[in-house]
């Protein structure tokens, strides 16, 4: 336990200071060169422990935080999947000719691997849209499902394993997750 300290400006001016602290007793706080103050007593005691009250309101919290994290992290998943299926979709649409390279036995200039390419791009944006407001959320992530396993074959048997087939494994499995959920907050109903 700490004691309670008091101020004491003769010690201090003593020393050429303006003013100082001394505990309810009367001794002046000891000082170590490059050191903070410390008071004089020489025993220091610890906090006494947590009252239970706090640790059941603290166990409270946790259980109320975790409980919103669960109810809300499918919502959170589903919002995150339609962006990235937005984000590719729009651009697909935007500039096709950057994204034929990656349609399978065409090649890259064919104007049939531009169409692809585009109604590509319109099922990724229409999907994202079915996500992103909570239409039939269970239905895209299957669709989903089957489009991303598509890439993640297609661009495994043209180029093999590399960063881009990874990452379109995370976002498969991103889709997966949703396949099972139900009761999604943010959902349109009938």
């Amino acid at each position: 336990m700490t004691r309670a300290m008091v101020p004491d400006t003769t010690a201090r001016r003593e020393r050429g200071a303006t003013s100082s602290t001394r505990d309810v007793e009367g001794r002046a706080p000891t000082y170590a060169p490059g050191r903070p103050a410390r008071p004089a007593s020489s025993t220091s005691r610890p906090s006494p422990a947590t009252p239970p009250l706090t640790r059941r309101r603290t166990t409270r919290v946790l259980a109320d935080v975790t409980a919103a994290l669960q109810a809300w992290a499918p919502t959170a998943a589903r919002v995150l999947l339609g962006l990235v299926l937005a984000w590719f979709g729009y651009h697909e649409l935007v500039t096709p000719g950057l994204w034929t390279g990656y349609v399978p036995i065409l090649a890259a200039g064919s104007s049939l691997a531009q169409v692809l390419v585009l109604a590509h791009g319109w099922v990724l944006v229409v999907l994202a849209v079915a996500m992103l407001s909570g239409i039939a959320p269970r239905l895209a992530a299957a669709v989903a499902c089957l489009l991303l396993l598509e890439i993640v074959v297609s661009l495994t048997a043209s180029a093999g394993l590399s960063d881009l087939v990874l990452r379109d494994v995370g976002v498969l499995g991103l889709a997966i997750s949703l396949l099972g959920r139900q009761g999604q907050r943010l959902v349109l109903q009938r």
